[in-house]
């Protein structure tokens, strides 16, 4: 038993030490950012950034290299059609409790 406990307790932390080699990194900082499914429809996702303090333009990147990863993931494409987007026209992006709030929706089918 004690065997399995210190086996399991090393695959967490390999596993933790495996997923910070493969963050990506926008001006140079760390921008944790989160893809979802919209309930009841895959195709639409709601992306949240976190530490957005550290730089919006940052974040903006983050968020996209995020909504672009979950629609190859799902899909197997990386068309979007944003509704609330990275490249917001009016220059203003949507900020929830401090968190970058991006909103759009995967292009299946072109």
């Amino acid at each position: 038993m004690r065997g399995l406990s210190l086996l399991l307790v090393s695959a967490l932390m390999l596993g933790a030490c495996t997923d910070k080699e493969q963050r990506v990194f926008f001006d140079g900082k760390y921008f944790p950012a989160k893809a979802k499914k919209v309930k009841g429809d895959r195709e639409a996702f709601v992306v949240t950034v976190r530490k957005t303090a550290q730089g919006l333009n940052g974040a903006r990147e983050a968020g996209r290299h995020a909504a672009v990863k979950y629609c190859v993931e799902n899909f197997g494409y990386s068309g979007i059609d944003w509704i609330s987007g990275p490249d917001a026209k009016d220059g203003s992006p949507m900020l929830s409790k401090g968190n970058l709030v991006l909103k759009g929706r995967c292009r299946v089918w072109e």
